[in-house]
């Protein structure tokens, strides 16, 4: 088919995903609250004792630091908690019959995947403006300028773009809606031990190496790097490497599964 039917499709798939969210919006608000409740966990609850271990801070830092050094991950949560929502979502699809009836229709097939990864980054675009604003209702600040900004957005697109290519992968090769939702749940876990919470420094030495060598911290750290106003370093050109990499590996997985696996 064309570009331009293919775009067309693409469109159609999109609204229709949009008009699930609406429709259904109890996962979305579940996939919100989660990072929401994080953020609140380890502010007012570790955030004190946290605060005062972090480097850099003299005589220790406070709640205030702490709420400054987590957000940058709990922005990524977000991203992820959103992805596996798109993971559950595809599954439904699948289970439902409903990607037996697209395949009768003269429709680009490519197009059914992509208004999942499109309505997905739009709903994370959508997630992490709330879940930024909650964290300066709570006092966050950022030195960063409008460029720091910008390439923090350009960022977690990326990543929400190549996360969500990998869950509807998982998605499209859950047994059930069930499987679906628990497969992803690594996304969720990683973080924890990544120096999204903590610096990787604190950590014993096999933690540690892993923590800096798994995907997720060099995305964390540029992240941070470009809400702090500081140079991202390497770290930068990792974080897109990884992003990259797991966009098309992804894409290349869930196009795969949906062209040669039937429907459930």
């Amino acid at each position: 088919m064309s570009t331009a039917v293919t775009i067309r499709d693409s469109a159609t798939m999109l609204r229709r995903n949009l008009l699930h969210i609406r429709r259904y919006p109890s996962l979305s608000i579940m996939l919100v609250a989660q990072p929401i409740l994080f953020l609140l966990l380890f502010v007012y609850v570790l955030g004190g004792t946290l605060g005062a271990g972090l480097p850099g801070q003299a005589g220790g830092g406070d709640r205030g630091d702490y709420l400054v050094f987590i957000t940058p991950g709990i922005l990524f949560m977000t991203v992820a908690s959103i992805a596996l929502g798109t993971a559950i979502s595809t599954a439904t699809d699948m289970t439902t019959g409903i990607i037996a009836r697209f395949r009768t229709m003269d429709i680009a097939r490519v197009s059914v995947l992509t208004g999942h990864v499109l309505g997905a980054v739009l709903k994370t675009a959508f997630a992490v403006v709330i879940v930024a604003a909650v964290a300066f209702l709570l006092g966050f600040r950022s030195d960063a300028g409008v460029l720091g900004w910008l390439g923090v957005v350009g960022l977690l697109v990326l990543i929400a773009f190549a996360l969500t290519w990998l869950t509807v992968g998982m998605g499209l090769a859950a047994d059930s809606v069930e499987t679906a939702s628990n497969t992803p749940l690594f996304l969720m876990i990683l973080p924890f031990v990544s120096s999204a919470f903590v610096p990787t420094d604190a950590m014993p030495v096999g933690l540690r190496q892993f923590a800096e060598y798994q995907p997720f911290t060099p995305m964390i750290d540029s992240l941070r790097a470009l809400v702090t106003g500081t140079s991202a370093g390497s770290d930068l050109w990792l974080a897109f490497g990884w992003c990259a990499l797991i966009a098309v590996l992804g894409f290349l997985w869930s196009r795969r599964l949906f062209l040669r696996v039937p429907a459930k």
